[in-house]
């Protein structure tokens, strides 16, 4: 893009806590054929890459996960230049041994939201008139391998042995498990549970964007543990104590992706062979 204070290679969805700090930030209000996204993008620079962030609940965290408008904020990064995308996130653990601060770096998800748009091909007429085409995306590997690759070296970097690799489910929120669902959850096998991760890693995947997910425990789920279970309180207080190691984390591995001409993984195959019918930005 021409205006190099409105451009971005990479981006980041996640709270204030990882932009708040930066001395040089621009604020850009972006529009979309999917309408607003959650907030404004700020733009800043980390190890010399371009990084446009997101809130993901908006400023003040005043957009519950199953309203947030997904389509939107990865649109909105793409249209900046964004091509690779790191997406932190507080989950539930279950299993026990991945307690408060463990960091995982998944490889696989489940879906069990109910009720997200969760395309940009349906053959719908938006808003602006045009009509995508129906288009079915491979998603059997559904984060960048690259990505998660960086992220975990990062972790380790910082003496912060994350799980490399594990299955996250995704819920509808915004209220958490129950005790039945959470058992049911850990007695399939998965690793954590969370609110936001679909359809944040599809959407990426469908604009050919590198999705990488960062998921820090905050707590074991409601299944795995005694008491009254999960609260919204107690997880503001474990990620807050976490912050600081995990934007370290975040901000090592924006410097280590690679840049956006040399990207040679999965993600930047996902149109092959198909007709869009829509102009990505």
């Amino acid at each position: 893009m021409a205006n190099h204070d409105v451009y971005a290679d990479i981006g980041v969805i996640g709270g204030s806590g990882f932009y708040s700090f930066l001395e040089d930030v621009t604020e850009v209000s972006v529009d979309t054929p999917y309408g607003s996204p959650s907030d404004s993008l700020f733009l800043g620079e980390i190890a010399g890459r371009r990084v446009a962030f997101l809130p993901r609940h908006g400023r003040g965290h005043t957009v519950p996960p199953h309203r947030i408008n997904y389509r939107a904020n990865l649109w909105a990064l793409r249209s900046v230049g964004v091509r690779q995308v790191l997406g932190p996130c507080a989950v539930g653990g279950l299993r026990e041994e991945y307690g408060p601060g463990t960091l995982v770096v998944p490889d696989q998800l489940v879906d069990r939201t109910k009720s997200r748009a969760q395309t940009y091909f349906d053959g719908e007429r938006r808003a602006d008139g045009a009509v995508p085409n129906v288009v079915h995306v491979t998603f059997a590997d559904p984060y960048c391998p690259d990505g998660r690759r960086i992220a975990v070296k990062a972790a380790r970097g910082r003496d912060w042995e994350p799980v490399d690799g594990g299955t996250m489910v995704v819920v509808e929120g915004p209220r958490f498990s129950t005790r039945a669902e959470s058992r049911w959850h850990a007695a399939a096998g998965w690793s954590v549970v969370g609110m936001t991760g679909h359809p944040e890693a599809v959407l990426a995947r469908e604009l050919g964007l590198c999705y990488t997910s960062l998921a820090l425990v905050t707590d074991l789920d409601a299944g795995a543990e005694t008491g009254d279970g999960v609260s919204h309180t107690e997880v503001l207080r474990v990620f807050g104590e976490n912050v600081g190691r995990l934007r370290e984390v975040l901000f090592d591995a924006v410097g280590a992706l690679p840049a956006t001409v040399d990207r040679d993984c999965l993600c930047t195959r996902a149109h092959e062979g198909w007709d869009l019918g829509i102009e990505l930005p």
